[in-house]
């Protein structure tokens, strides 16, 4: 059976939204917060910089309110006897198929922010050239019940596509 391109069926979870919306806002109040300082503190801010304040003050909640909203109609997983497909991204958007005779490891992630959503993220290496497929916004419980799905579906393959 021939692999083929398609949508993955399954979202990321709801909580990934959130957990987008910090990471991305803790990012602009850093931006933002060393521009001000600059520009509050110097008796002759340069004109460009006050510019680049405001052009941040704007663009920052734009950021804040598009890309969680975007990240997650985009971002699928599936994972079939054959194969994983992923879709992420959100201005560059990446699609990717690895068939599970394919796979070498199966890691599960969580940094702190996605530990207070509740979330984690799987990194599935295989022997590609291209890298590791990864699917982020995971609920943590469903990230251990995939990791071990995916890690019976490769014990169950014989041998190896490499």
């Amino acid at each position: 059976m021939a692999l083929r391109l398609r949508p993955p069926e399954h979202r990321v979870s709801r909580k990934a939204i959130g957990y987008w919306t910090a990471t991305a806002g803790i990012g602009w109040a850093v931006v933002i917060a060393v521009q001000a300082v600059i520009v509050l503190a110097s008796d002759d801010p340069p004109s460009w910089l006050s510019v680049t304040l405001v052009v941040s003050c704007v663009l920052g909640p734009l950021h804040l309110i598009v890309m969680p909203q975007w990240r997650y109609r985009v971002h699928r997983w599936e994972v079939t006897g054959e194969a994983v497909y992923t879709q992420a991204g959100w201005l560059k958007q990446q699609w990717r198929i690895a068939p599970v005779s394919r796979i070498q490891t199966v890691d599960i992630e969580r940094d702190p922010v996605e530990q207070v959503f509740g979330l984690a993220k799987i990194t599935v290496t295989t022997a590609s050239s291209a890298g590791p497929l990864r699917i982020s916004g995971l609920d943590h419980k469903q990230a251990l019940a995939l990791a071990d799905e995916l890690t019976k579906r490769t014990q169950a393959v014989r041998g190896d596509a490499t």
